[in-house]
């Protein structure tokens, strides 16, 4: 990963934009749809800016300027000047998908974003409001943390009860919440990698990756591989499964 992707809330808040015409316009939507207040110059409180000139003189000199007032800076078509990118956007407020390419190509971010677009329904966004309405009600059906992050991941899984690509998935929220779902507590899965690529990973194998609470693997295990895992998964160097796996899902990844 070369860059740390972040979503930042700019509501209220001031934005630098300095530059005209089609890139200046096309920075301006995409601010004033986060909200942001945009000034042509440096003002108090301001924390980022976005330059769109055509002079690569001019835009690395107002960079410099802007850059040594404390600002995070975007030059336009310029990713060697930039200290952010802007990525790609599928919106389905409140989900927010970013594909970004650290500057490499903005038609390959663009391609990726339609593909994406066309997978994902239109109601997706109506998923995550009903979820969050149901916060309360999900705390009091599984109070323990564990428990509910995995009946969740389960009801979001594909064919599960939410599952996101269903259309009418935010409309069964509320029924989901009052079936008889069960949490398995203790589970071991094996993934026998056939190739140090992660991009030769089966769905299967994806999937578990990201779903896994502990995974066991062997010291050699290539890092692109575990790179693939949830972020607050807990990895376990280990020449064999364990015996005793512990609450949730664990992952025993092995090489054939």
């Amino acid at each position: 990963m070369e860059q740390l992707p972040v979503f930042l809330n700019l509501r209220g808040r001031t934005v630098v934009l300095v530059g005209e015409g089609e890139a200046a316009d096309a920075k301006a939507r995409l601010i004033a749809r986060a909200g942001g207040r945009i000034v042509p110059k440096w003002e108090e409180g301001a924390t980022i800016a976005f330059v769109a000139l055509d002079d690569d003189g001019e835009a690395r000199a107002v960079a410099a300027t802007l850059r040594a007032r404390g600002l995070l800076v975007n030059v336009v078509d310029r990713p060697g000047l930039c200290d952010f990118t802007t990525p790609a956007i599928v919106d389905r407020a409140p989900v927010t998908i970013a594909i970004g390419t650290g500057g490499a190509s903005a038609g390959l971010a663009k391609a990726v974003r339609q593909r994406i677009e066309a997978l994902l329904p239109a109601r997706l966004g109506a998923l995550a409001s009903a979820l969050y309405a149901a916060r309360d009600s999900m705390k009091a059906r599984w109070p323990v943390v564990a428990d509910r992050r995995r009946a969740i991941d389960a009801a979001l899984a594909s064919g599960g009860a939410l599952d996101p690509i269903g259309a009418d998935a935010a409309d069964k929220v509320e029924s989901w919440l009052a079936s008889e779902a069960q949490i398995h507590r203790s589970r071991l899965e094996t993934i026998a990698l056939t190739s140090a690529d992660p991009d030769e990973l089966t769905l299967r194998a994806a999937r578990l990756l990201g779903e896994a609470d502990h995974i066991f693997h062997p010291a050699d295990l290539p890092a692109a591989i575990l790179d693939r895992a949830r972020a607050d998964a807990v990895r376990h160097i280990a020449d064999a499964p364990p015996a005793d796996p512990p609450s949730g899902l664990s992952l025993w990844i092995s090489r054939s």
